[in-house]
């Protein structure tokens, strides 16, 4: 990984972070450490740093914290073609705001603040062929509606534009601050990283031994992943990917974060799909059966199991479309998405 443990890559910007950290901080090439320096002090989990050993404010001039209504007041500028705020933070909007149409790399997002607390604020693209905004916010719903421990969220319009707010969940105010949870994401769990060489360990079944480990409720956060793997599989969540799984540790013990990322996608195979983790004996084939063949590693007896595939099975199938439209998805984008859900193939014997 380059040198670098995976506790301190977790605390790294992530691929918007770092687009918008490379375009201000005036140098050729940046490194790692370049990275956790330009990046601001709310970064993931509960590290920060700097060039002491009492470490000052890191320099963070992009890619910073805003305050959600100056962040409205400078995006209705930009869109009114009005003269927008000067400095840092209006450059920041501009660049969320402006974002262009190339295909790949994570969504624009940033950081904000308002009397509860703080949110990760995520932006539609330009190049999205549904509103991402507004389905992913449903998608949270209806894993609570399943039993799933999910990140609260709600929808905003910044700049007449619909806006996901996630809670931060490794924050909690206190007084004139935040207390601030450890955190370390399902990559450094595995001890592996994004290379495809090294990708042989995204494995669900892997990922569950290192919780069970780890977990102060080894049973309880062990059977949560598993619903949250039938989950994935009933929605086409191709995008599980380790990063997308944490743990956190409000106090002493860790346990399984809150889910969070939760896409569908609308591939065109009715009888074979796949999740980004593997999850059990055929490999990661989205199927119900293959999500009882390693079930016993999850802490659940086969009927258990079975029951929880059932149960999910038959929530989403009925309600995706009655939550979709409650959170104002369009008829036209609930149809671009309605093949993802309980898929004919998840309910097959086999992957032939």
């Amino acid at each position: 990984m380059g040198g670098v443990f995976g506790a301190l890559r977790d605390a790294g910007p992530d691929y918007w972070g770092r687009r918008v950290i490379e375009r201000h901080a005036g140098k050729p090439q940046l490194g790692e450490l370049d990275y956790l320096l330009h990046s601001p002090d709310d970064r993931a989990g509960a590290l920060g740093f700097g060039l002491n050993q009492v470490p000052p404010a890191p320099l963070r001039a992009f890619n910073r914290t805003i305050q959600l209504a100056k962040l409205q007041a400078i995006a209705d500028a930009i869109i009114a073609d009005e003269v927008p705020q000067t400095g840092v933070e209006a450059a920041q909007v501009e660049e969320l705001l402006l974002v262009g149409t190339s295909v790949g790399g994570a969504r624009p997002k940033a950081v904000v603040e308002d009397d509860d607390g703080l949110w990760i604020a995520k932006f539609n693209r330009k190049d999205d062929r549904w509103n991402m905004a507004r389905i992913e916010h449903a998608m949270l719903m209806l894993a609570r509606a399943c039993g799933l421990s999910t990140a609260e969220s709600r929808l905003d319009n910044i700049g007449d534009r619909d806006v996901l707010l996630v809670k931060r969940f490794d924050r909690e105010r206190a007084g004139g601050g935040y207390h601030r949870a450890r955190m370390i994401s399902g990559l450094t769990l595995l001890r592996t990283d994004d290379a495809p060489g090294n990708r042989g360990r995204w494995s669900y079944v892997l990922l569950v031994e290192e919780l069970r480990r780890a977990s102060a409720r080894p049973d309880a956060d062990a059977q949560e992943l598993f619903r949250r793997m039938c989950f994935n599989a009933l929605i086409s969540n191709a995008d599980d990917h380790p990063r997308n799984h944490a743990m956190i540790a409000k106090h002493t013990g860790w346990r399984l974060s809150p889910a969070y990322d939760l896409t569908p996608t609308s591939p065109v195979s009715q009888d074979h799909r796949d999740l980004a983790l593997l999850i059990g004996d055929q490999g990661r084939f989205a199927n119900a059966q293959n999500l009882l063949s390693q079930c016993s590693r999850f802490m659940l007896t086969r009927e258990a199991a079975e029951a929880i595939i059932m149960e999910m099975t038959r929530k989403v199938r009925d309600r995706w479309y009655e939550i979709a439209r409650s959170t104002g998805v369009t008829e036209t984008d609930c149809a671009l998405i309605a093949g993802a859900f309980a898929y004919p193939g998840f309910q097959t014997q086999s992957g032939n």
